[in-house]
């Protein structure tokens, strides 16, 4: 490989989403020179996820985005919010992430959900698919005595590759179990789950530089700058709609990829969590981060089991044919957090195409409540944008717009949250990169 002075320096964002793993390095112009995507490696018998695996995937994928032509000056990792693992003192994972939609967290919840302590100041409504459901499962598995740190599946390259354990405050937000005005763990929900606080890691700020970037495979390969800095990134929706505010301040985004979540930064300090809107701290900020999850790819899925509901749904999705009266029923219930499982109405029609009708209706007003609810805790007149890849299915969008009742703006750049943690790296290494550039390319690189 070529040495590093005949390289370019980018800066690198990396999304580990629940189905897909993305990298994207930006230039000091803000422009998408590279690009990696995988999928996000899970064991096909329970979902669940190997941490090692997942590092060793993204730096395959920094090597393949820098090739012979670039060279990495910081990175940043966002991803799921509330999966992770128990390592050892080498950070060893001692065992698979349970998935955030794994059914058994359902169980666990319902176990747990009667005795959990008052959840004071805590920014999230506690459900099963909140890190503390998975610091019960994992302090339950034979080889949890060996624990030394608890790891976020998001964070837990950037804590191997900067010698550092850490979790960032976007994602001890999503434990359930961190107070976010006081900026403490609430030990007593912390004790009953994962069983001891002395397991948690230090909570750092979203986009605070947290040491050098020091890899043996990456540096062989040539592609680390000798000052490589590591950058704490953190919960993935968040770090998405931090890098739209910089394009557009106070501007809400609805990211629509395996989860629909709507995200916005407010300018307000410590808001309360309110309705079924969850808050995090604001990101470089004194603010807040709103944000209201719905689950949106799993009852596409569920419904889709039957071929013609599935054919139906997608043409619907694509404008090729417009929904039926039942697109405003409620014929059709959405799952919830936790696995919990979508079903039909007891008097659900039986035609396929007013089926899918029902799904598209049920799925665009649920996106719809959570644009609103973030919306009322924002300054009048916000602008909503729209990324993720239901974004590109013209007949969806309609169905949205029609729902809410104003227009959307559609980000061209399909690797939003990607390109959101590379614009955090480079803010912390003082890059003065213009976010309408870094979110503007529609496919490839520009």
């Amino acid at each position: 490989m070529g040495g590093t002075s005949e390289r370019t320096e980018v800066v690198c964002g990396i999304d580990i989403g629940s189905t897909n793993l993305k990298v994207v390095a930006l230039d000091r112009n803000g422009r998408v020179v590279a690009r990696a995507r995988q999928t996000t490696p899970r064991d096909p018998s329970d979902l669940s996820i190997d941490a090692q695996g997942i590092l060793d995937a993204i730096e395959d994928m920094i090597i393949e985005a820098c090739g012979t032509e670039y060279i990495v000056a910081a990175v940043a990792s966002a991803g799921v919010g509330e999966d992770g693992v128990l390592v050892d003192k080498n950070r060893r994972p001692l065992g698979r992430a349970l998935a955030w939609f794994d059914p058994r967290r359902t169980r666990l919840f319902e176990e747990l959900e009667p005795r959990l302590p008052s959840p004071e100041g805590i920014g999230v409504n506690t459900n099963p698919s909140h890190t503390l459901i998975g610091w019960l499962w994992s302090s339950r598995q034979d080889n949890s005595g060996s624990a030394a740190s608890w790891a976020a599946v998001t964070d837990f390259a950037s804590c191997c590759w900067s010698r550092r354990s850490f979790i960032s405050d976007t994602l001890a937000a999503r434990t359930a179990a961190w107070d976010m005005r006081t900026r403490t763990w609430l030990t007593d929900r912390v004790e009953m789950t994962l069983g001891s606080s002395d397991l948690l890691p230090e909570v750092v700020r979203t986009g605070e530089r947290v040491g050098s970037l020091r890899s043996a495979r990456l540096s062989g390969a040539g592609v680390l700058a000798p000052l490589a800095t590591v950058v704490a990134g953190g919960h993935d929706h968040p770090i998405g709609g931090w890098g739209v505010d910089q394009l557009q301040p106070g501007a809400i985004l609805d990211s629509m990829g395996t989860a629909e979540v709507v995200v916005a930064q407010s300018p307000t300090a410590k808001v309360p969590r309110f309705g079924s809107c969850d808050v995090a701290p604001g990101i470089l900020s004194q603010g807040s981060t709103l944000l209201n999850v719905t689950e949106l790819a799993r009852n596409v899925h569920w419904a889709s089991q039957d071929p013609a509901v599935a054919a139906a749904l997608q043409a619907i999705f694509d404008g090729s044919q417009e929904p039926d009266e039942y697109v405003h029923s409620e014929s059709f219930i959405p799952g919830g957090p936790g696995g919990v499982r979508p079903r039909y109405a007891h008097d659900a029609p039986a035609a396929p195409g007013s089926r899918a009708s029902a799904v598209a209706g049920a799925l665009a007003r649920s996106g719809g409540a959570a644009i609103q609810s973030v919306a009322s805790r924002m300054p009048p007149g916000a602008p909503v944008y729209v990324a993720g890849g239901w974004a590109r299915s013209r007949g969806w969008i309609e169905i949205k717009k029609a729902v809410i009742g104003t227009d959307v703006h559609i980000i061209p750049e399909p690797e939003v949250t990607a390109v959101g943690a590379a614009l955090l790296a480079a803010h912390a290494i003082n890059w003065d990169i213009p976010a309408g550039m870094a979110l503007s390319s529609p496919a490839g690189i520009a």
